[in-house]
């Protein structure tokens, strides 16, 4: 059974830092591209940084590419997001999935930066 769980959101002052975890089970994340995704209030979810099985390339949303990264460990079969220079802006739903989204969705850690 697939699972997902997020976790390490909170709320964070404007240019703090966050690292969000993402515990994968009922998949090797070594066998695909994973990605982090976010959902802000009366938006979209959107794709913010992927990185491919083993972490030989990576792209970002032009939103937060400098400032975010995405690491892997998949020996531990989970997946981070480090996060740096937080802005209001960033205050979302995060989520972590394949690229593409394509497992169930787990239910997210919300992260909150006050200006």
């Amino acid at each position: 059974q697939v699972q997902l769980v997020e976790s390490g959101g909170g709320l964070v002052p404007s240019g703090g830092s966050l690292t969000l975890s993402c515990v994968v089970s009922g998949f090797p994340i070594s066998d695909t591209s994973m990605g982090w995704y976010r959902e802000a209030p009366g938006m979209q979810r959107e794709l913010i940084g992927r990185t491919t099985a083993w972490g030989e390339r990576a792209d970002y949303a032009d939103s937060v590419r400098g400032r975010f990264r995405v690491v892997r460990d998949n020996a531990g079969n989970r997946l981070y997001l480090q996060m740096g220079h937080l802005k209001p802006e960033d205050t979302a739903v995060y989520y972590c999935n394949t690229d593409g989204g394509l497992q169930p969705w787990g239910q997210g850690t919300q992260v909150t930066v006050s200006s």
